[in-house]
């Protein structure tokens, strides 16, 4: 099974770490953020995986080599100019001839990835999205009201959304919807499915889930690397 890992972002909200090292091989306890995830992946079957680069591409490609040591086969795929989150797929189109997995460089999860996989395959829609509940702390007392009356007090309710988790199944069918070698984030192919009533399908993450978005998430996936990935 393939996968493919998007590391070409400048990890502009990490700096000034990002600005020697590219976000995928900021350390987490004894390893690299790639790391973790290609040992996840291989984990759940996925033995021929995809690097999509920019920023710091030699870093990348030296650090990893061809994935021998991993026991996995190990490519890298190098944009000449950003291409956003989507757009980089196409550079790969040609390899990605059966449902593959594409996931953000930045995301730390448990998820059970042939589970995901396996229910993606079943329902067999050109792009599997991952949602994630995410529950805020509400700092204020909510008040109803009905006119002048007041009907209805809740003290300090959670704010219940649902992230995009960053983790991605699609079939080769979704290359209708992607230009190729064009700049096109994710954003924009969701969208542009929805408005052409092309199904996507949305699996919950019920797992332990991390963006590290910003320093103070690299600061917590410090924290949590003992118990959940080491």
């Amino acid at each position: 099974m393939k996968a493919i890992i998007l590391a070409g972002g400048l990890g502009s909200r990490l700096k000034p770490f990002t600005e020697i090292i590219p976000k995928p091989l900021l350390p987490i306890g004894e390893k690299a953020v790639m790391e973790i995830q290609m040992e996840r992946l291989k984990k759940h079957g996925f033995d021929e995986i995809f690097l999509a680069t920019n920023y710091k591409s030699d870093y990348v490609e030296n650090f990893f080599g061809d994935g021998s040591r991993y026991g996995i086969k190990l490519a890298i795929s190098r944009e000449e100019k950003p291409l956003g989150t989507a757009g980089p797929l196409t550079l790969l189109k040609d390899q990605l001839t059966e449902p593959f997995v594409v996931m953000n460089g930045d995301i730390l999860s448990l998820i059970d990835f042939s589970k995901l996989y396996d229910f993606a395959t079943k329902k067999n829609n050109p792009l599997t999205i991952t949602i994630k509940k995410i529950i805020t702390p509400y700092a204020f007392g909510n008040i109803f009201f009905d006119g002048d009356l007041v009907t209805k007090i809740e003290e300090k309710p959670d704010i219940i959304t649902y992230a995009l988790a960053g983790i991605y199944v699609m079939t080769p069918a979704v290359f209708d919807y992607i230009p190729h070698d064009t700049f096109f984030g994710m954003d924009l192919l969701i969208r542009d499915l929805l408005a052409k009533h092309v199904p996507i399908t949305k699996y919950e993450i019920e797992e332990y889930w991390l963006d590290i978005g910003k320093i103070e998430d690299y600061t917590k996936a410090q924290e949590i690397y003992h118990t959940h990935f080491k």
